[in-house]
């Protein structure tokens, strides 16, 4: 089963324990956690450590940072900028969601470095290099995913996350029930548009009235979305008698039975090798071939059936399968 991928970007040597604590915390969810500590990302040796680092970002569903007062090793790829503050620059790009947490005092010193960001030659407290406040900047500006938390223990970060997490949960599940509603939506527009045309085509046609709306009924047969189900088509099925219906199903690979092979309670019977069988439980076409109307509301699913080829047996191994022929005895 697949399961949501949380890469977890800081850096290392500072935070060594925070990273401990926070996969603990991931995979007690279900969830994978990828750091590189963990031999998680695959490095080629084609490319540079940083790139595949950068790589395995944007396969993952989520990415937490931890951002304390180290500004760690310098990107190669990304002139200013370190590897964390890149990777966390790659999600946002490829619209990854991202939790930033910034320890309290580092936190706090930032409000600081903001009122004497032009004044040279300042220095800090809590952080080693201005750059980081300078990249801190840049996330408080963006004009989306930028949540940026405080944090004064893991416990804070684990605690946020566990919040967020229900809460992206019960939105999906909040999505499920409304895709039901709207699935209900679309069919009764559906059968709005059915009753419009009906009207349109009644008010326009020179017909009898009653012929124009079995004319209509006809071209809604049940029966065509029951086949175009069960045999996996995509385009609309229809036909008006049982040559037609003959016809589509040849090209769709079935054969009809002979008669004397029926299941128990079927009128017909049509076979695709490897696949199956359609049975038919009600006779469907009148004697003169042509197809029988029946409304939705007449209509039952359990007229037609679907048997699947019982699948072939597995040859018993022998054991010499894997033997070189040329390997003398």
């Amino acid at each position: 089963m697949a399961r949501p991928r949380v890469f977890l970007s800081s850096t290392y040597y500072d935070l060594y324990q925070s990273r401990e604590d926070i996969e603990r915390f991931v995979r007690s969810l279900g969830y994978d956690c990828v750091r590189h500590e963990a031999g998680a990302i695959p490095y080629s040796k084609d490319t540079k450590l940083e790139a595949s680092a950068y790589r395995e970002v944007e396969l993952c569903d989520m990415l937490v940072t931890i951002i304390g007062g180290k500004f760690g090793s310098e990107s190669k790829d990304e002139e200013g900028s370190s590897i964390t503050q890149t990777e966390i620059t790659r999600a946002l790009e490829k619209g990854i969601q991202v939790y930033v947490f910034v320890e309290q005092n580092t936190l706090t010193e930032y409000n600081t470095w903001k009122l004497n960001k032009e004044t040279t030659g300042m220095r800090f407290r809590y952080a080693d290099d201005p750059r980081i406040y300078s990249f801190l900047d840049r996330l408080y500006s963006l004009p989306q995913n930028n949540a940026i938390t405080g944090f004064k223990t893991i416990a804070d970060v684990t605690a946020f996350l566990q919040e967020q997490w229900a809460g992206l949960f019960q939105r999906y599940l909040g999505q499920q029930k409304r895709a039901s509603e709207i699935s209900l939506i679309e069919d009764m527009k559906g059968v709005a548009a059915t009753l419009q045309e009906m009207v349109n085509f009644l008010s326009v046609s020179n017909q009898d009235h009653a012929e124009a709306l079995q004319s209509i009924i006809s071209m809604n047969n049940p029966i065509f979305a029951c086949l175009a189900r069960l045999t996996g088509t995509s385009y609309r099925v229809f036909f008006t008698n049982h040559d037609e219906m003959t016809k589509w199903l040849n090209v769709r690979g079935f054969t009809i039975g002979e008669e004397g092979m029926h299941a128990e309670g079927s009128v017909e019977e049509w076979y695709k090798e490897k696949l199956g069988w359609i049975e038919f439980k009600k006779q469907f076409f009148n004697d003169k071939g042509e197809l029988i109307s029946y409304s939705q509301t007449g209509w039952s699913d359990d007229w037609i059936r679907f048997v699947k080829s019982a699948p072939e047996p597995t040859p018993a191994k022998t054991g010499f399968e894997d033997m070189d022929d040329d390997i003398p005895f």
